[in-house]
């Protein structure tokens, strides 16, 4: 047993059984055995892979996005360049590359990195050396003024809540207890949940709702600063436009693991809901929610793949056409990961996206 699950159990023994969210906040940001802070847990080596690490394409093209959405809001200078979770800082070096013949775009933006995880940290330094990034613990940290920001992989390993539906109204929250020294799930006594209570009427018995506070937070601060000073998010991640099912899993090596097993030796992620965070966000406008590989395709990646090929030969070059694969095709990537935009609710709309719905 490790010394964070000792820790869980014996929390748990104390104080009775503990919510879903606050295990994910305990195994991955515990300050001493937390998953990010004790590790890089990227690349073949670590125990995933995000989209930067598998192609510069990724990043390229949305450096180039937002260079775009840069001008078409009047290049405001200078502006605050920001990312949410910048794993080993591969997307932003990518997409500074990209932009650096933008006219006036690397001499009005002013670097800023939300990163929990001091060895991330120290990678994200090295990668991006050449442009001083300044780090914070929280969104809440950075200076006013436009915001234009990406937020990759970010909100799927936020603490989620999970809610099973009962009889009527009510709710029964999934807990964690424990049973014979192993943590084990339970559930808590039926009770109704206003958050959920416009969905209580469409869905029967048994059906399990995620919910995620931390994300709509975040969602309506970047929300506000894009509606008050002008800018835009570009959020990537998987998931839908509402939660619905048991999305919550664990990954060590590559490979699915039992999320109660290993709490702070395994990523812990879930399917993100993008419509509260839409909704989170007003008045900001939020754009369609489209497949990753169609926005892709939009941005011209086919092109760029192509070029890059024209230099490459033999496994270098399969390694390529594997990646760009990975990034577009609807059985792998492209379908799986969905893009949503925020923008002003006056402003141009964003290249590569549709206008969104109407948020209830």
């Amino acid at each position: 047993m490790t010394a964070l699950r000792d820790g869980l159990i014996a929390r748990i023994a104390r104080l009775g059984p503990i919510t879903l969210a606050d295990y994910m906040a305990e195994s991955l940001l515990h300050p001493v055995h937390g998953y990010y802070t004790t590790r890089d847990p990227l690349g073949r080596a670590g125990d995933f892979i995000t989209a930067p690490e598998i192609s510069q394409m990724f990043g390229e093209l949305i450096g180039l996005w937002l260079a775009q959405v840069w001008i078409d809001q009047g290049t405001p200078t200078p502006f605050v360049l920001a990312e949410l979770g910048p794993g080993r800082g591969s997307l932003m070096a990518d997409a500074l590359r990209a932009t650096r013949k933008v006219a006036g775009f690397h001499a009005a933006a002013r670097l800023h990195l939300i990163e929990a995880s001091a060895p991330l940290r120290a990678a994200q330094a090295r990668a991006l050396a050449d442009h001083a990034p300044l780090f914070h613990d929280s969104l809440a940290d950075l200076p006013e003024g436009p915001l234009f920001l990406v937020a990759n992989e970010f909100f799927d390993a936020l603490p989620i809540r999970q809610f099973r539906k009962a009889d009527g109204a009510d709710w029964c929250e999934r807990m964690i207890g424990v049973e014979n020294d192993r943590l084990i799930w339970g559930l808590a006594p039926p009770a109704p949940i206003a958050a959920l209570a416009d969905r209580a009427a469409h869905l029967t018995p048994g059906q399990i709702v995620e919910t995620c506070a931390p994300a709509e937070a975040i969602a309506g601060d970047i929300g506000a600063r894009i509606a008050a000073h002008g800018g835009a998010a570009l959020i990537v991640d998987y998931g839908d436009w509402d939660s619905l099912g048991d999305t919550f899993q664990a990954l060590r090596a590559h490979q699915p693991v039992d999320p109660l097993a290993m709490p702070g030796q395994a990523d812990l992620t879930a399917h993100v809901a993008f419509g509260p965070l839409a909704r989170a966000a007003r008045p900001a406008r939020a754009s369609a929610l489209t497949p990753q590989g169609v926005f892709l395709e939009r941005l011209g990646i086919t092109a760029r793949a192509q070029t890059l090929a024209r230099s490459l030969s033999g496994a270098a070059l399969d390694l390529h056409i594997a990646a760009h694969k990975r990034l577009t095709h609807p059985d792998e990537m492209g379908h799986l990961f969905r893009v949503l935009a925020l923008t002003p609710p006056a402003g141009p709309p964003p290249p590569a996206l549709d206008p969104g719905p109407t948020c209830p």
